[in-house]
């Protein structure tokens, strides 16, 4: 049977003492988990998955309490600042997140959370990296995704989705599964407010689902509209998620306390603002605020998403006085151990049009053969014009505008990797 039926603050609050109960107790528990970008999709994705997957009257019997892990550390939430303008709006705040710093030191995982007590969902991505993939990869029994399918997800599972479709938004895929039991659940819940005391009857009852269930989508919402620009990126948005779109919206204006306000463009329009705000991060924090990192044998690859052109990104390095663009390119790949950096741009240029940009730098010996051979191979595909070329104690870098505008990190990071495998 469900959980009784409470709000995403009241859920997200009973999620983290959980985490300590199973850490304390070695309980089994199940993980959510966004990418290790976790962007606003990734940390959306997480949260809401979780959130209907236990509270669903559809659950499993006995319910299983989904805990959403978002997949950074506690400090680089302030990152976002996209984040944490929407928190508001699903009345949750910062201390309610679980981010990695929750899960404890690495080195304590295997103790405190032996994998053989865990389960782990993937969202916005289908195979577990870093220090959770050594340890945790064969503990996966699900995932929901819009990325590349890397094989990582057993075919066979049990109990949970294994989704993996081209999509605007991964959220929109997870709306799109769970409406079913969302629907069902004025007729089936066991609402936790007349039991609080917030509620007394039915009409009262159903104030605080319609509120609690806006606030909810709030959180999906926000991140469909900003992947696919507000539904006007011909190139990302799909039907899956027009419908997400619509549903969601249905949703919001259904509380009379949040629908009365509700205008898509306005809202959207909070969001991308507040995601280009860069102006108060350094370089590093921008290189590290949306941030993926890929291993294959001793070669190692990471790449930045930015929203801003190369020409802010280097007026600010102007400004910090350590280097140009590329010194700071340098210094984030010698701080993380990185034989590449590759730093994509997506941004409106000064027309209003939309624009794309790539940086690759390189170092070590294989660095730059990954380079040389991603030129060799995907330069074509990308439709790369060369905007500067340097080869400086060791150091390769290209800076290009790429033309083929279709091509975001999901297509631009396999060609890296791929070159990876073949230099």
């Amino acid at each position: 049977m469900a959980l009784a039926r409470t709000s995403l603050r009241g859920f997200m609050v009973h999620a983290k003492y959980l985490l300590r109960v199973a850490q304390n107790k070695q309980t089994p528990v199940t993980f959510v988990i966004g990418n290790e970008s976790a962007d606003l999709d990734s940390i959306s994705s997480a949260i809401v998955y979780s959130y209907i997957a236990t509270i669903s009257p559809q659950s499993r019997k006995p319910a299983v309490f989904h805990v959403p892990v978002i997949n950074i550390p506690k400090a680089d939430v302030s990152l976002r600042p996209e984040l944490i303008a929407l928190l508001p709006k699903a009345n949750i705040n910062r201390e309610h997140l679980i981010t990695l710093d929750d899960l404890g030191d690495p080195s304590t995982y295997e103790e405190r959370l032996p994998p053989e007590q865990t389960r782990w969902i993937l969202v916005d991505h289908n195979a577990l990296q870093g220090k959770l993939g050594e340890l945790y990869s064969s503990r996966v029994v699900g995932t929901i995704d819009h990325h590349e399918d890397e094989g990582k997800v057993p075919q066979d599972v049990e109990g949970e989705p294994r989704t993996i479709t081209t999509c605007g938004s991964c959220s929109s895929l997870i709306i799109n599964h769970f409406r079913n039991q969302w629907d069902s659940w004025f007729l089936t819940v066991s609402f936790s407010g007349a039991a609080n005391g917030q509620g007394d009857n039915l009409i009262e009852d159903g104030a605080f689902a319609t509120l609690w269930d806006a606030q909810v989508a709030h959180m999906s919402l926000a991140a469909v509209l900003v992947d696919t620009a507000n539904l006007k990126d011909d190139n990302k948005t799909t039907e899956q998620d027009r419908q997400a779109v619509e549903y969601l919206e249905t949703k919001i204006k259904m509380s009379l306390k949040l629908g009365k306000d509700y205008d898509r463009d306005n809202f959207f329009d909070a969001m991308q603002k507040a995601k280009e705000d860069l102006g108060p991060l350094s370089i590093r924090d921008i290189l590290r605020k949306d941030y993926k990192e890929w291993r294959d044998g001793d070669v190692v690859l990471g790449t930045s998403a930015v929203v801003r052109p190369f020409a802010f990104l280097s007026k600010k390095a102007d400004e910090e006085g350590k280097g140009d663009m590329i010194d700071h390119c340098k210094a984030f790949a010698e701080q993380r151990g990185l034989s590449v950096v590759s730093v994509m741009t997506a941004y409106t240029d000064e027309d209003g049009s939309f624009a794309r940009q790539l940086l690759v730098v390189g170092g070590s010996e294989k660095g730059r053969k990954v380079i040389e051979q991603f030129r060799q191979t995907s330069v074509d595909d990308l439709d790369l014009q060369q905007l500067e070329q340097g080869d400086d104690q060791g150091w390769l870098h290209f800076i290009w505008q790429q033309r083929n505008l279709a091509a975001s990190r999901k297509q631009v990071a396999p060609l890296l990797r791929q070159a990876m495998s073949s230099a």
